[in-house]
């Protein structure tokens, strides 16, 4: 079935979805990582044929992380469905109760979006925070996962899948795009007539493409050149644990640093102190400035596309600034307005770089990891936004809604 066929469908499961209880969701959630868990063996298995496929295609280490499923993963997607399924209704709330002059009572209440299309690469694991997501906000989803990963995806959906079924619920509510051409996919993104939203999730050029290319509304997610920046004060003890997690722990993803700024006060003990530490964690290729280049010659010479590089590697960029006015005119300058971190001790630096770094969320001596919807209590998420409109930063059950207004009046007319 080709996708546009699968998001007329998905359409037509929309107006179902948008009126189940919240009872009816929270069953289909709690059943479906329940069954997730159960069957996480034939979800590895078919991982496995996609991890395999990968390598043999020459995928980098970090992207295959990227695409790995382990038990423990999976465990991890359920716990995020299980607390989507604990969170308040998103539906349904009054945002406005007043009777207006003519003598109508208008109530604004939040509703569903209808269809959603998410576009994303590599991560099986979104396949299962967007199903759960939509479902719970009242909307159907189509989702359009990379072809490296699809075995993958269509072992999660196949779950929730079965679940709808069994529980009376139109299962094309959620979909999974069965491998669509780039023409198909084309399409899909100017179909306004089934589709109401796109969300893409991945790097800056599947974001970029999606943006340029389609006509159904977007929301821009994803694209993560992250910024840590030591200033004269920091903590050294405290910086390095910050800067080796925000690189170190998982640098595939979008919320990973990747350019280190260090306060010339401070860069010539503490830039041989932490590129050490990083060398320890993988971490051998360094870009630097000038600056940084003169206190540790084994970094290479940056230039002025690698400041502008989301490198989702063990690779990464110095830059020796002097002062905290300069780190953020390079962040303002060459950041995704994803995420961002100071770590210092001086109060009044700190709430300078708070106030001015203009990004989804600006951190005060954390690591920028925390950007996540199951961090910040969202059960999951479906992107990061990194735009303006509607939604910024994690996005969980409360942005994937839209409100309508609801007016009963007594004959009026005008």
């Amino acid at each position: 079935m080709n996708i546009i066929e699968q998001a007329r469908l998905a359409k037509t499961a929309s107006r179902t979805t948008r009126t189940l209880t919240l009872e009816q969701r929270n069953t289909v959630l709690l059943q479906f990582a329940e069954n997730l868990v159960k069957q996480a063996d034939h979800v590895i298995s078919e991982n496995l044929k996609d991890i395999e496929e990968a390598r043999r295609n020459g995928l980098s280490e970090a992207m295959i992380d990227r695409l790995t499923l382990t038990a423990g993963r999976i465990e991890g997607m359920a716990e995020g469905i299980r607390q989507i399924a604990d969170l308040e209704d998103p539906l349904g709330k009054v945002l406005d109760d007043r009777i207006i002059r003519c003598g109508i009572h208008l109530k604004k209440i939040t509703s569903a979006v209808g269809v959603i299309g998410i576009i994303f690469e590599s991560r099986p694991n979104v396949t299962a925070d967007c199903a759960a997501l939509c479902l719970k906000a009242g909307s159907a989803c189509v989702l359009k996962g990379g072809k490296e990963s699809y075995r993958s995806c269509l072992a999660v959906v196949d779950v929730l899948k079965e679940i709808l079924k069994e529980n009376g619920i139109d299962e094309n509510a959620v979909t999974l795009a069965e491998r669509p051409s780039h023409e198909e996919t084309q399409r899909f993104m100017e179909c306004t007539e089934y589709v109401d939203l796109l969300i893409p999730r991945g790097g800056k050029k599947l974001i970029r493409a999606v943006v340029d290319h389609a006509k159904v509304p977007v929301i821009e997610t994803g694209a993560g050149v992250c910024h840590v920046f030591v200033d004269a004060s920091a903590d050294q003890d405290m910086a390095e644990k910050i800067v080796i997690n925000a690189k170190c722990s998982r640098p595939s993803v979008c919320n990973a640093m990747e350019t280190l700024l260090v306060h010339k006060d401070a860069a010539a003990a503490f830039l041989p102190r932490i590129t050490a530490k990083l060398a320890e964690n993988g971490v051998t290729e360094i870009y630097g400035d000038e600056k940084s280049c003169a206190v540790c010659p084994s970094y290479q010479k940056a230039d002025e596309q690698s400041w502008h590089t989301e490198y989702n590697d063990l690779i990464m960029n110095v830059k020796t600034v002097d002062s905290v006015e300069e780190a953020v005119s390079h962040i303002e300058t060459y950041g995704t307005h994803h995420s961002d971190a100071i770590i210092t001790e001086d109060d009044e630096n700190a709430v300078y770089f708070l106030n001015n770094v203009d990004s989804a969320c600006t951190y005060h001596n954390a690591s920028t990891r925390f950007t996540d919807g199951f961090e910040f209590g969202l059960g999951a998420e479906i992107g990061i936004s990194t735009q303006k409109l509607h939604a910024r930063g994690p996005m969980g059950l409360n942005e994937l809604t839209t409100y309508r207004y609801l007016l009963e009046g007594k004959g009026e007319i005008r």
